[in-house]
């Protein structure tokens, strides 16, 4: 059966949509230290396992991008026409907006809950930063870990890797390493739809620091997939 522009559509909007839901949720709804929490593992495996999931669920429909960093670097590394790009980053920010928005309607149900005050697992620096760590530090962290993770993901899905069919495994465990180091600098974003969908629905200042998680992940995309195509794997 052929693959339309429709159901690629369709897939890149569901897919980030668990990943927001998913992810942000275990961190908005099951994030807190204790009996009933998960922690920082917990979320970080959370944000891993969505993408393993997606990855075989969707990855041969649409390649299971979910990320625009993914989508603009994929261009870069010559694997995709900057038409299709745009296409799949439309449907990614609207996928991040409606996981992040089922996210607030299930949060909104407990007493006490206030997007104010427990946001949706909104990126943050500075003051916003869980680990108060500064502006300079969150974008060299989202900068260093996007470029990781796209060298994981470019590396994984070359084809003259021989191990392809363990490419969603290996890319969801690299998002989970990342989110255990990254977590406490910035909350994680390497992804500026998974960004985006929470900040709009928060507002505040999740917006107004918005730039550095859509900039530093484009850029370390980029990076990434220049030097793959042109150091590592030219032809």
């Amino acid at each position: 059966m052929e693959t339309t522009n429709f159901s690629k559509i369709v897939t890149e909007c569901i897919g980030t949509m668990v990943l927001v839901l998913m992810g942000c949720g275990s961190a908005v709804i099951a994030g807190a230290d204790g009996v009933m929490g998960v922690g920082l593992l917990g979320i970080s495996f959370a944000f891993g396992l969505s993408v393993v999931a997606m990855a075989y669920a969707i990855g041969h429909i649409s390649g299971c991008h979910i990320n625009p960093a993914i989508s603009i670097a994929m261009v870069v590394a010559g694997r995709m026409k900057t038409s299709e790009a745009l296409m799949y980053i439309g449907a990614q920010v609207v996928g991040a907006l409606l996981g992040a928005g089922l996210l607030y309607m299930i949060a909104s149900g407990k007493a006490g809950y206030d997007v104010a005050v427990n946001g949706l697992g909104q990126n943050g620096f500075a003051e916003y930063s869980p680990g108060k760590y500064s502006m300079m530090s969150g974008f060299i962290a989202e900068v260093v870990f996007t470029f990781i993770f796209l060298m994981v993901i470019l590396g994984s899905t070359s084809t003259k890797n021989i191990h392809g069919g363990f490419a969603g495994l290996s890319i969801g465990l690299s998002l989970v390493l990342i989110h255990i180091v990254g977590i406490p600098v910035t909350g994680v974003s390497v992804n500026p739809a998974r960004s985006i969908g929470p900040a709009l629905i928060v507002g505040g200042a999740a917006i107004s620091q918005l730039w550095l998680f859509i900039l530093a992940p484009i850029l370390g995309g980029v990076l990434s997939a220049a030097v793959w195509r042109y150091m590592l794997e030219k032809k």
